[in-house]
């Protein structure tokens, strides 16, 4: 439930489409450490709403945590959202968050910050990311390392699609032997196993205009592509997979 004494300050920021969909995905009770936290809009957000009771908001670079700590500030949050400057999750102490937030930055960075704080995020109830590219590699890891992916959201803002995901600490390693298996496991690491089950439009919007952007590439490869079989191959096999992950999303009921 919100609080309308943490609205008595001047400050009331507005989550963008994407950070929103971040914020939605929090479990309600549970403090929150937000890596890479930018302005600190998210965790204000948090707070004021009610949902979290404690907010860690860490980012590398002076700039934006400075900018963070004046938003908390002109907001007099500074009991409920400490700042903190650190790489990755070097500044938190197990066991002082329920959550971890990473949005707006690459997989592979993702990747990264969680094998460096590897026993923090596994300590943790829910890890919240939103990459912003090589997702597959964050999805792969993800599954590979024992987490189940328990929520999924798309969100198409200003042109670009965004993927939003909750995982969960599992100690459930999902590795198939089996080619079909196998073959399925890569589609959804790809392009999502709870945003294929759920037919999610965005995903579907985002699936046929890969279809259609692949399809272009391939013509003009087959046109003025002498030399360049194996790019070609590599393009197949994309809209092979694409059709694939249509195929799951109208077969699901």
């Amino acid at each position: 439930m919100k609080n309308p004494l943490l609205y008595k300050n001047s400050i009331n920021p507005r989550l963008s489409g994407r950070m929103q969909a971040v914020a939605d995905m929090v479990t309600a009770g549970n403090r929150v450490c937000d890596v890479g936290c930018d302005h600190g809009f998210v965790s204000i957000y948090l707070i004021r709403e009610g949902i979290s009771p404690k907010a860690i908001a860490m980012d590398v670079n002076e700039g934006p945590l400075q900018a963070a700590g004046g938003h908390v500030k002109e907001c007099g949050l500074e009991d409920y959202i400490e700042t903190r400057l650190s790489d990755g999750m070097e500044a938190l102490r197990e066991g002082e968050a329920d959550t971890l937030i990473c949005a707006g930055m690459g997989g592979r960075l993702m990747i990264r910050i969680m094998e460096e704080g590897k026993q923090k995020a596994l300590g943790m109830k829910e890890l919240i990311l939103q990459p912003q590219s090589e997702v597959h590699l964050l999805r792969e890891y993800l599954r590979k390392e024992g987490y189940l992916i328990a929520d999924e959201n798309m969100i198409l803002e200003e042109g670009k699609f965004y993927p939003v995901m909750k995982a969960l600490p599992a100690a459930d390693r999902r590795e198939e032997t089996d080619q079909d298996a196998a073959d399925r496991l890569r589609i959804e690491d790809k392009y999502g196993p709870v945003l294929l089950r759920k037919k999610n439009p965005v995903l579907k919007t985002f699936l046929y205009r890969e279809h259609s952007l692949c399809a272009e590439i391939l013509e003009n490869l087959r046109v003025n592509g002498n030399g360049k079989e194996k790019r070609q191959e590599e393009i197949k096999n994309r809209i092979k997979d694409i059709e694939t992950a249509i195929s799951y999303i109208n077969d699901i009921d």
